[in-house]
């Protein structure tokens, strides 16, 4: 027997019409990366990131991967399709239901860590408790039933994906990269920034260096690796950062300069090489907390766990509204950037 889609209006269904562009958008945001995700990863190993939203490493790969390939597809079929089969909507709210658990699960894990002092964030909100959120208000909506929708409905629908889009890697700097999780390491790596032409630390460095000293008086540390490019002078940056360091009270011989770290990218690839020569297993990296995600990202995908500090900060930086939505920016081409480089 066909069954007949349900296109009927339940009780209540008039606020749910007001936020059903938004819960559309939110399961087409989290629908098309999952699925992403999943497929780039099938073209170059590593490329998955479904553990930065969701986190199912209770369950083995081989069940993990297909249930994330189901829940994607069903999740971007009802922002495209809203109207749908009893059957369709059934099995959409099981796995709707199945995710909003893993992802309250992963919210006690969190505030387990942040009871036992293992993380200590800025805002302790995890991003788990907004993907709860997120996922219970498209859960809503498929239960509540929704009409075939019109043509703008599904133009809201696509632009709120786009926000998410935007929205995403800035929640993860705000929660993630303010999180801190100084713990006892072998090295902790200081991202660099500008060096004035006198060879003054910019504030942004001065905070980042100042962050990194604290570990290594703490103890928590026995090296630095201060990493970046040529100051605005004759003064290299590194060079303006150890002496900096030195000047702190850490000792010269414990102060390993990167040079050649031009950028992020740099960084990871020079810094991986010394991790082995020092024979290191675990590694702090500090900079400020809108650069973190994308450090880690690097760092994951060159197969390198580290655990990140942000900078502790003496004010807010008046650019800092711009480093961030020009963050945003470099977070998703470093994201997709090993797709175009895949032969």
């Amino acid at each position: 027997m066909i069954l007949n889609p349900v296109i009927s209006v339940a009780p209540g269904a008039g606020g749910v019409a007001k936020t059903a562009p938004f819960a559309r958008g939110v399961a087409l945001f989290l629908g098309v990366f999952t699925l992403l995700n999943l497929a780039g990863d099938l073209r170059v190993r590593g490329f998955d990131l479904n553990l930065w939203w969701i986190d199912l490493r209770v369950l083995p790969g081989y069940v993990a991967d297909p249930f994330l390939c189901l829940c994607g597809l069903l999740l971007a079929w009802f922002a495209l399709r809203p109207a749908c089969s009893k059957l369709r909507r059934h099995a959409t709210a099981i796995c709707l239901a199945l995710l909003l658990l893993a992802a309250l699960g992963n919210c006690l894990t969190y505030y387990s860590l942040v009871l036992g002092g293992a993380v200590h964030p800025a805002l302790p909100v995890p991003l788990s408790l907004l993907i709860a959120a997120g996922l219970g208000l498209v859960l809503r909506a498929l239960l509540r039933g929704a009409s075939p929708g019109r043509a703008r409905d599904l133009v809201a629908c696509v632009a709120l994906a786009g926000v998410m889009g935007f929205m995403f890697p800035l929640a993860q700097m705000i929660l993630f990269g303010k999180t801190d999780y100084r713990r006892s390491a072998d090295v902790a790596v200081v991202m660099g920034a500008r060096v004035y032409a006198d060879g003054r630390l910019s504030d942004a460095l001065k905070d980042r260096v100042r962050t990194a000293c604290d570990l290594y008086h703490q103890r928590l540390v026995n090296k630095l690796i201060m990493s970046g490019g040529p100051g605005d002078g004759a003064i290299h940056e590194t060079e303006a950062m150890a002496h900096a360091a030195v000047q702190s009270g850490v000792d010269p011989e414990d102060i390993i300069q990167d040079q050649f770290g031009l950028n992020t990218g740099n960084t990871v690839k020079n810094t991986g090489i010394l991790f082995r020569e020092l024979h290191a297993s675990r590694m702090l990296v500090v900079s400020h907390g809108y650069h973190l995600p994308r450090i880690k990202l690097a760092y994951q995908r060159a197969g390198t766990q580290v655990y990140t500090v942000p900078a502790r900060e003496t004010y807010f930086l008046r650019q800092m509204p711009f480093n961030m939505a020009r963050e945003v920016v470099a977070l998703w081409v470093y994201y997709l950037r090993p797709l175009s480089s895949a032969s």
